[in-house]
């Protein structure tokens, strides 16, 4: 649902972006943006209903190929300018009704 079709809903409302650290440890999807090593781990993939959801076959060759761009360094290269954050808009977005 689009943040236009909430306001409309909901009336009179703040939307504040929420910005996820590099060292989020809830688990959520995005929560390792900076850390993809992560997304290899079965444990983690299991907590994360985007995997649960996704084809198996489309699934498995996006994870060989993440595992192959980490080992070669082309992952850290290609993403060199996010390692350097701290925080990212990842596009979460907190709603809050005034009252």
């Amino acid at each position: 649902m689009a943040v236009a079709e909430i306001r409309s809903v909901l009336g009179p409302c703040q939307v504040l972006p929420v910005l996820i650290p590099c060292d989020c440890r809830d688990g959520f999807h995005g929560a390792f943006w900076r850390r993809p090593e992560a997304y290899l781990d079965p444990r983690v993939r299991a907590a994360i209903s985007t995997y649960a959801e996704m084809p198996a076959q489309e699934r498995d060759q996006g994870l060989e190929r993440l595992c192959a761009d980490i080992e070669s360094g082309r992952w850290a290269a290609d993403h060199r300018d996010l390692l350097d954050l701290d925080e990212l808009d990842l596009g979460y977005r907190l709603i809050v009704v005034d009252l």
